[in-house]
C-alpha cells in the first residue's frame, strides 16, 4: 500500500538569518569557528546588531531537508514548533511553498519564548559559524507528534540538534513507535560533535534500539564511537543500523549496508556559504532511497545536492536536481 507521506521530518524549526563576516568578527564576538552554539534571546539580539546585511530565510536542520526532498517531488510532511509571530508566519509559508505538510500547532501569541532563529556567520572559505536562540521550538512534546501522520511515513527523519529539549527524547520514541508499528522506517541525523557529546547516551541507545538509518559526518562519527579510528568507527555504526550514510567533507560520502561499502565523490565547487550541505545530502540521499535507486546512486545523489547547495547563500536548491540527475545518468 502507498503511503501518504514518503518522508516526515522532526526537528527544530527556525528562520536562519545569514551574514558574511572576518574570521576577526567571530574571534572578537566570542564565536568557535565551524560549530552550533545555542544562545539565549538577549545575546540573539545582541549579534543580530552587530552583523551587517543579512538574508532571512526559514530553515532548520531538519526542515532544510525535509524541502530538499520536497523539491526532488517527494510527498513530505514536517513537524517543528514555531509562534504565531511574524518570524512563525514566515517560516509556515515558506515551507508549505515548497510542497511540505506543515500542521504543528503554533505555540500562543503570549507564549514566554519566540519563535527560534539561527543567526549564521558565513566566513570567506564558505564555513559557517552557528549562534542558535531555539525559542518555543526547544518545547516540542510528545502532543506534537501525530500517530497517525507518523503511521503514513514511509520513513521519518529525526534532527540530533532537537534532542536539546526537555520533552523531545520521549517526543521523538512516540513518532519512532508509531512509524514501526506501521512498517515504516527511522532515520537520523548526528547533526554535530558538540550535539553527539551532550547527547551520547541517548543517541547510543536510540541507534541500537530504533534507528535504521544513520546520517553523520567524520567528526560526528568519531565523536559518537569515542575514537580517531574512522574505518572502525564507521564498522561499529554500521554493526548496529541497517544503513550508515557518512559524509566526509571533500572526500564525499561513504555508505555502509549489509557488509558492503560505497564511496560517493565529493563534487568540486567553489564553496560561497557551506549551510546546509549535510542537510541536503539527506535529502537527495533519502529521495534516491524512497524512489527505488541503490545505495551508490543514493550517495551520489547526495553529493551532488550538497554541492549545488553550497555555491550560493541559503540552504536550498536553486538548481533543478532531477536535471542534474539526468545528466549524470543516475536517473532518467
Amino acid at each position: 500500500m502507498t503511503k501518504k507521506y514518503q518522508i516526515v521530518g522532526i526537528g527544530n524549526a527556525m528562520v536562519d538569518v545569514l551574514a558574511h563576516a572576518e574570521d576577526s568578527f567571530l574571534s572578537d564576538n566570542g564565536i568557535e569557528k565551524g560549530i552550533m552554539q545555542l544562545i539565549d534571546m538577549d545575546r540573539a539580539v545582541e549579534l543580530y546588531g552587530k552583523i551587517g546585511p543579512a538574508t532571512e530565510i526559514s530553515g532548520g536542520s531538519a526542515a532544510n531537508t525535509i524541502a530538499g526532498a520536497a523539491h526532488l517531488g517527494a510527498r513530505t510532511a514536517y513537524v517543528g514548533k514555531v509562534k504565531d509571530d511574524q518570524l512563525g508566519a514566515i517560516f509556515a509559508h515558506d515551507l508549505r511553498s515548497q510542497g511540505v505538510a506543515y500542521e504543528t500547532t503554533f505555540a500562543a501569541k503570549d507564549a514566554a519564548q519566540e519563535t527560534g532563529r539561527c543567526i549564521v556567520i558565513v566566513s570567506p572559505c564558505g564555513e559557517r559559524s552557528m549562534n542558535t536562540y531555539l525559542g518555543v521550538t526547544e518545547f516540542l512534546e510528545p502532543s506534537d507528534i501525530d500517530e497517525t501522520q507518523m503511521a503514513q511515513a514511509e520513513w521519518i527523519y529525526l534532527e540530533g540538534y532537537r534532542f536539546d529539549g526537555p520533552d523531545s527524547h520521549e517526543a521523538f520514541a512516540k513518532a519512532n513507535k508509531a512509524c514501526k508499528a506501521a512498517g515504516g522506517k527511522v532515520s537520523l541525523t548526528l547533526s554535530d560533535p558538540f550535539c553527539v557529546e551532550r547527547h551520547r547516551d541517548a543517541f547510543r541507545e536510540m541507534i541500537k534500539s530504533d534507528i535504521d538509518l544513520l546520517f553523520c559526518n567524520r567528526a560526528e562519527m568519531l565523536s559518537m564511537y569515542q575514537t580517531e579510528d574512522f574505518d572502525a568507527a564507521l564498522q561499529q555504526a554500521a554493526a548496529e543500523v541497517e544503513i550508515v550514510a557518512c559524509t566526509d567533507s571533500d572526500q564525499g560520502a561513504h555508505i555502509l549496508s549489509g557488509g558492503q561499502r560505497w564511496h560517493a565523490p565529493a563534487i568540486p565547487t567553489d564553496i560561497v556559504d557551506a549551510t546546509g550541505a549535510g542537510d541536503l545530502f539527506a535529502g537527495a540521499f533519502l529521495w534516491g532511497l524512497v524512489n527505488g535507486h541503490d545505495l551508490q546512486a543514493c550517495g551520489n545523489m547526495g553529493c551532488i545536492a550538497a554541492s549545488e547547495v553550497i555555491s550560493h547563500i541559503g540552504a536550498r536548491s536553486e538548481a533543478d536536481l532531477t536535471e542534474v540527475f539526468k545528466a549524470k545518468g543516475l536517473i532518467s
